[in-house]
């Protein structure tokens, strides 16, 4: 008979009671068994009625030894007579029962212990070593103090009573003489028994107040260090649970990746090859299964590498002697990198040009019936959809562009680096880096108007600077350029494919990005993920990001494969997880990226890997020997207040500060924008309206004119012969890829104050 819920154990005073499964044998495997634990006695019944009457079988827990096998097995013995192999339903339960088990069997040897020695003599548990060795030491010396203090209570107590049934004899004998010459001896043996009475009163108030004085002393001390152990006790507790996950997220990793043979394919079966004779014959008759939920594999797994590896040069496992140059002895490739640069230390700091702002007006909180607005633009494109400032947050597309180069400091370590492989890492990292100011910016950026620009020059800063420019409108598509004094080139186009589904929002970016470093002729390209912003109509919206990047370096065929794991509530893995391994040409991998695209990055090396088979499906996968993961990228902290200010980082906030200089074009002179930020956001959206309106007007005189050149009305008709004006149009040979290059001239424009040649976009 099984229940339909097995009851969370419970511990009421010394008993720990609960569902488990135990083995009975090869035909019908784990059974369902209620087990109580009591007194240092383990007990276990068919049912939990049977607990009044029948008792299936007991194992004394003082002289059993207690073995855990997996994430959910553990094993009981005594030492052959008795066996238990046990499972529980999660490895928390799992590690509740041991907690208890553990606990129960030291009660129960100190019990057996107390009865078998002298109270002189030293507990039958061994002291720890260090502190608990000394503190063990400190307690028996007291015990035997005051042992000794009750030793002498008790023979005051003896005495007192010896001496005051003398007195009371004397006393009556007393009261029965007559008057006479025996009546002088009496009274003197009655006075002397009297004081003798005195004395030994005296001797044991003396000693109870010694006693009482001890244990007054030592009680505060023993409090102190009782809750100590306590909560020692509870941290150790909490430690055991979170490395039993641990350890069983490795253990079954391990095993998914090996290859089992044929007779190890059932894991009720397989699991208990090697453990001949399980379980006892009482548990034949009944007829429950248990089997163990099995996980989707993933693509690689990672292990720690044989220590043999970090006594190993790195040209004699990863081939990279040529490359790198360096020993594995030591593993921090930042510092390895920039040492092996004969300009490895860092720049001095250089003074700001200008002290940039850190705060912008809060957000105000105004109301909109988003299904009002929402209702009647499903299925349509984001960029046709006309949206109130409401929904927006006051930077534009380009300035959002821009903000990719939040941790450029990735980029400038990636130049110095030797080795292609390891530069390929910081490509990889400063990738995953662009997304983690998104994970809270639910806000929408204003859509650039055609001929719109931003420039962001932190030349005199952090040594670089970049230049965005709107270059197409339907669809919308952006070009970036930025240019480091550290010998890197960043240039991206990116056209956006965003459709409104109702529930959620999904923005799909088209294009790739390039970047491309002086010293080595290293030419990396990749394109972005997926981003969704889900609970439009109803709920906190959320933003996740997921689908896969390349990463390949055309100049040597090294590749970095990122995989963004969308979010899923019945995941185990940590939310916004990123995964990536480095290869070479050839397919060989080098390193072993992971991590979150909100939070950090890491990098290990790879020893070693080798081929893995899934139980259940049969999949392969690698598994990948590292050295001990480094550091590579973590996410800087967002300024303090900025949930009221749209979630900007330190970077965001001064994107549209006013600035002298720049270009008419330049998004900070948009005055919707502009109004947006003070938060008049009547104003901005009235603003907005009318540069939409002049822009579709400048787009109808614009493709007017193109009819009146082209040759013939048919050919020109709804051609647009618009031409960005600092990028150009060209196919890359190095990636075969067509984007929008910059062609030059706008910073000896701006050193000139010559704008002449810019449209009225605003």
């Amino acid at each position: 008979m099984s229940e339909p819920k097995p009851p969370t154990p419970t511990t009421p005073g010394d008993t720990y009671k609960g569902w488990l499964f135990k083995w009975t044998n090869y035909i019908k495997g784990y059974q369902r068994r209620w087990f109580v634990l009591s007194n240092g006695l383990l007990s276990y019944y068919r049912t939990q009625a049977e607990m009044g009457h029948t008792c299936r079988g007991t194992i004394n827990l003082a002289t059993a030894n207690i073995a855990v096998e997996d994430s959910c097995n553990f094993v009981i013995s005594n030492g052959g007579a008795q066996t238990y192999h046990l499972k529980a339903n999660s490895e928390v339960e799992r590690q509740r029962w041991i907690t208890a088990l553990e606990l129960a069997k030291a009660k129960a040897v100190r019990m057996q212990a107390e009865s078998d020695d002298s109270g002189d003599e030293c507990p039958a548990v061994p002291p720890t070593p260090g502190q608990g060795g000394g503190r063990n030491s400190e307690v028996q010396s007291t015990l035997r103090t005051l042992n000794s203090k009750v030793e002498d209570l008790t023979t005051c107590n003896d005495l007192i009573v010896k001496h005051g049934s003398a007195l009371q004899r004397s006393l009556s004998e007393l009261e029965g003489l007559r008057a006479g010459g025996d009546m002088g001896e009496k009274i003197r043996q009655v006075t002397e028994r009297a004081t003798l009475f005195r004395i030994t009163s005296n001797a044991m108030i003396n000693a109870c107040k010694d006693f009482l004085s001890l244990a007054q002393n030592h009680s505060k001390r023993w409090q102190k260090a009782l809750q100590v152990e306590r909560d020692q006790r509870i941290r150790l507790e909490e430690t055991l649970e979170q490395l039993a996950k641990q350890h069983n997220h490795l253990e079954r990793a391990f095993r998914g990746a090996t290859v089992l043979p044929p007779s190890f394919s059932n894991p009720a079966l397989g699991n208990k090859g090697g453990v001949p004779g399980k379980g006892d014959a009482s548990d034949e008759d009944d007829d429950n299964e248990f089997f163990d939920a099995m996980e989707d594999p993933a693509e690689f797994i990672t292990v720690p590498a044989d220590p043999k590896y970090h006594r190993r040069s790195g040209s004699n496992v990863s081939g990279l002697s040529s490359e790198t140059g360096m020993d594995d002895q030591s593993v921090n490739f930042d510092e390895l990198s920039l040492a092996s640069n004969p300009e490895s230390p860092q720049p001095l700091e250089l003074e700001p040009v200008r002290q940039r702002r850190t705060r912008i007006p809060d957000k105000p909180n105004y109301y909109l019936n988003l299904w009002s607005i929402m209702k009647n633009c499903i299925g349509k494109e984001l960029s046709k959809i006309p949206m109130p400032v409401n929904f927006n947050e006051p930077l534009s597309m380009l300035q959002r562009l821009s903000e990719d180069l939040e941790y450029y400091e990735l980029l400038d370590k990636a130049a110095k680096c030797q080795s292609s492989l390891e530069q390929m890492c910081y490509v990889a990292a400063f990738t995953v880096s662009s997304y983690s100011t998104t994970v809270h910016r639910t806000g929408k950026p204003f859509n650039p108007l055609l001929g719109e620009t931003f420039e962001l020059d932190r030349l005199r800063e952090c040594g670089y600077r970049s230049l965005c420019e709107q270059v197409s409108h339907h669809p919308p598509a952006a070009a970036h350029h930025a240019i480091s004094e550290k010998g890197w080139t960043l240039r991206q186009e990116i056209t956006l494919a965003s459709k409104f589904r109702g529930k959620y929002l999904s923005i799909m970016p088209l294009g790739s990005i390039q970047c491309l470093f002086d010293k080595s002729n290293n030419h990396y390209s990749w394109k972005k993920v997926t981003t969704t912003v889900h609970n439009i109509i109803v709920g906190k919206l959320w933003i996740d990001q997921s689908g896969e990047i390349d990463v390949v370096n055309h100049r040597t065929g090294d590749r970095c494969h990122l995989k963004f794991a969308p979010y899923s509530y019945f995941s185990r893995d940590v939310p916004r997880k990123v995964t990536g391994v480095v290869t070479d040409k050839d397919g060989k991998a080098h390193y072993v990226l992971s991590g979150t695209w909100d939070e950090k990055m890491e990098f290990s090396r790879v020893m070693q890997s080798s081929k893995g088979e899934n139980g259940t499906e049969g999949k392969q996968r690698t598994v990948y020997q590292t050295l001990k993961a480094k550091e590579i990228w973590t996410k800087n902290p967002l300024p303090e207040g900025a949930e009221n200010m749209y979630f900007f980082s330190s970077l965001a906030l001064t994107l549209n500060e006013s600035e002298e200089g720049v270009a008419p074009t330049d998004s900070r002179r948009r005055p919707d924008q502009r109004l947006m930020e003070d938060g008049r956001w009547d104003e901005a959206n009235a603003e907005k309206q009318r540069l939409e309106e002049k822009q579709r007007t400048t787009r109808r005189e614009r493709e007017r004119e193109a009819v009146k050149a082209a040759s013939s009305p048919e050919e020109g008709a709804h051609q647009d012969n618009y031409q960005a004006l600092w990028f150009e149009k060209l196919d890359d040979p190095v990636s075969g890829e067509t984007l929008h290059v910059y062609k030059g001239g706008y910073w000896e424009a701006k050193d000139q104050g010559s704008w002449d040649m810019c449209p009225d976009i605003f």
